[in-house]
């Protein structure tokens, strides 16, 4: 049962992690978009749930390809060296939460394993 607890938590956690993102993201002035407002949040909320989900299913290299489509879909704004850095930040630390929740909960499942002794 706790297992399914912990993986609902991890879900719910990429959801929550919304706040600690922007949150960091708000000292830096946000580049002016023209896209769809609040979409950026909605993306990072399906990039979390989407790198969780590859970490928890051992699909580390899948992980690139989210990285790679949201690069693609921005290739042009990343001309502008504020936007880049800007989604350079909120990128990596939205996949660096999902990371780490991840591997959190495989260690609290037993699933975790490293050439090294962790724990």
């Amino acid at each position: 049962m706790y297992q399914i607890l912990a993986i609902i938590i991890g879900y719910l956690l990429m959801i929550i992690s919304y706040w600690v993102i922007a949150k960091v993201l708000e000292k830096y002035h946000t580049p002016a978009t023209e896209g769809i407002e609040g979409a950026g949040s909605i993306i990072g909320i399906l990039e979390r749930i989407l790198v969780l989900t590859f970490v928890l299913t051992n699909q580390y290299t899948a992980i690139t390809i989210i990285f790679a489509a949201k690069s693609i879909a921005r290739f042009n704004e990343l001309d502008n060296r504020e936007t880049a850095e800007y989604y350079l930040i909120g990128s990596f630390l939205s996949i660096t939460i999902a990371l780490v929740v991840g591997i959190i909960i495989k260690i609290i499942l037993g699933m975790y394993k490293t050439s090294f002794n962790l724990f």
